[in-house]
Formats: structure tokens, sequence, C-alpha cells
């Protein structure tokens, strides 16, 4: 990964506030990329948290897909172009070891592009959070979610096709 500054991770998407679920993004390279969010009653999570606060863990999978299209939009804008809205296809293997990330928890959220063609790709993703965040150990991050992503990359024109629910 790159020691490369990187923008807000709204800037790489092809969406706004209050859908934009990611706050800061660390890392992105050729393979992979690295963002972060942190579950507060005054951040990007706010409208989705409960009542104590907490993110519920079905969250994890919009966490990842826009860690992807992070990883998606950063590339894009290398190439002169603007971010893309990219679909989900499915996740395979999901698996989330907490009910719901704590009040405060450092999500990092880490994505590694397995394989990819002209409209698919395929990539692994890991969620972590700062132990410290719900034991009483400090310092060591340790993986709480893990699953693989299938997303399609459709042409403008198909999109518009998807959405307006208008086949030829």
């Amino acid at each position: 990964m790159t020691a490369t500054t990187f923008l807000d991770a709204e800037h790489y998407l092809p969406h706004a506030a209050p859908m934009v679920l990611i706050e800061k993004v660390l890392a992105v390279s050729e393979q992979s990329a690295c963002c972060q969010v942190r579950v507060s009653a005054d951040g990007v999570l706010a409208p989705f948290l409960d009542a104590q606060g907490q993110l519920p863990a079905w969250f994890v999978m919009e966490l990842m897909a826009q860690t992807v299209g992070v990883w998606n939009g950063w590339h894009a804008e290398q190439g002169g172009s603007a971010p893309r809205l990219g679909m989900l296809l499915g996740g395979r293997g999901l698996s989330c070891s907490l009910a719901a990330f704590p009040a405060d928890a450092l999500l990092t959220i880490r994505t590694d592009r397995v394989l990819q063609d002209e409209k698919l790709a395929s990539f692994e993703c890991m969620v972590s959070i700062d132990e410290s965040s719900y034991a009483n150990d400090e310092g060591r991050e340790v993986m709480v979610a893990h699953a693989r992503l299938n997303t399609y990359q459709p042409e403008a024109e198909e999109l518009a096709r998807l959405t307006q629910g208008i086949s030829k």
C-alpha cells in the first residue's frame, strides 16, 4: 500500500450523505484498500446506531462494499474519471463475531481484489476492531468480520436501463 495522502471517502464514492458510511481512507493500492470509520453519535454512522449507540452487525456488508467502492473510485480518479456506481451481486462466507459494534469502536475495513475482468470483480474483505473497544485489552486489532464480495460494474447506458426498469 502507498504512503499517499487520501481525501475523505465520500470523494471516491458515487453517493452522498447520509449513505456514505466510511470516513477515512488509509491506503489504496493496485490490489487493495483500507478504510476506517468510528461508531459515534456525531459521526457518519449516527443515523444508523441503535438506542445504545451501537451499530448493528448487519451493516458490515455495506461497510465492506463501500471500501470496495473507495478502491474503485480511487482507481477511476487515477484514470481521469469520476466514481461510477457499482452493484453488489452478493457475498459469500459472511461471518461476524459481534451482534453489534460498540459505541466509540474504531472499525478498520480492508479489501483485497481476488479477481477482476471488465465488469465483474471479487474482493476478500475483513473488518477489525481495536480490542479496547469491547475488552480490557488495549492496542490490539482483532478481526471480527469476513466475507468475499462479488461486484458488477455496468456501463452507463446499462445502468440507466437497470435503474429505470427498461429493457431493450
